[in-house]
């Protein structure tokens, strides 16, 4: 028996008894359990939530997303499914939206949405930043694009939230390596500056990258990177370290770094780089 499973159809195989049922497992959903040692998870959950739907249901979203090998999905994220159920209990989200043969595909038994109708779905239901977020994220993993996301669309141009799917899917980058990278280029580009490019590749005097900036503009007349730094590099001595070093070589090749981390304001955030932007441009304003 699968540690999550149906418990009317394990009562029907004599799997368990009524009396196990209860004492050993735990309930997901209605009708789904899994054993009580197991540790929650997003994917047990994403599985529970497919047999509630007594196995009709396409896993999309954030959950899909998931599967693909999107980071940043929490356990407990509410699992998104193309189903027709108006009553999903909680941790599911249904939707009654049309669908096509080749927006679907198989994975671990399931029924799965591919990246490109995954990507749709983000882009539709959820609020734009959290969407460009999850859609960045799904970019990275599957080296998809507002290309591939096009003809669906085109396909769907009549449905609910496509407006906003566009907005959300012209900003996805896939250079974005974490939520908060997001947050910062959005901020970026909100506040009026140029859309920054992602991973910019710095080289030393032998031509050899040695650091790849999370965001910037390379133009020669401005060189201004900004970057988040995460806790984990103020927490790993080694990660510090090295952090000292590459700042100190990016700063020689002609850098301004603005650097970002947790707490900072967003007021703040932009003022230091209106004020990299006024340096290099010699006080004038930005274009």
């Amino acid at each position: 028996m699968s540690t999550v499973f149906l418990g009317s159809e394990a009562l029907a195989r004599n799997e368990v008894t009524p009396g196990q049922l209860r004492w050993r497992y735990r309930a997901l959903f209605p009708d789904v359990y899994t054993p009580k040692i197991a540790a929650p998870s997003l994917y047990t959950n994403t599985v529970g939530a497919w047999l509630w739907s007594r196995r009709t249901g396409v896993v999309t979203g954030r959950a899909a997303a998931a599967l693909y090998g999107s980071r940043w999905v929490a356990d407990d994220t509410p699992i998104d499914l193309l189903a027709v159920n108006h009553h999903p209990p909680v941790g599911i989200i249904t939707r009654d939206e049309h669908f096509l043969y080749d927006d679907v595909m198989e994975i671990d038994g399931m029924a799965v949405a591919t990246p490109q109708r995954a990507a749709y779905d983000l882009g539709r239901h959820l609020p734009r930043d959290v969407a460009v977020a999850h859609l960045d994220a799904l970019a990275r993993a599957q080296r998809i694009s507002a290309a591939h996301i096009a003809p669906l669309i085109d396909r769907y141009k009549g449905a609910r939230g496509i407006r906003r799917l566009r907005t959300a899917v012209d900003l996805m980058d896939a250079g974005s390596q974490s939520p908060k990278e997001t947050w910062l280029r959005l901020l970026l580009i909100d506040a009026g500056y140029p859309r920054p490019k992602t991973q910019i590749p710095v080289f030393d005097d032998a031509g050899r990258a040695f650091a790849y900036l999370d965001m910037g503009w390379d133009d020669d007349d401005l060189m201004i990177a900004v970057e988040y730094d995460g806790e984990q590099h103020r927490t790993d001595r080694a990660q510090w370290t090295w952090d000292v070093t590459r700042l100190r070589k990016v700063q020689d090749r002609g850098w301004h770094h603005v650097k970002v981390i947790a707490g900072d304001r967003p007021n703040d955030v932009l003022r230091r780089v209106a004020q990299a932007w006024a340096l290099r441009r010699g006080g004038r304003q930005r274009r």
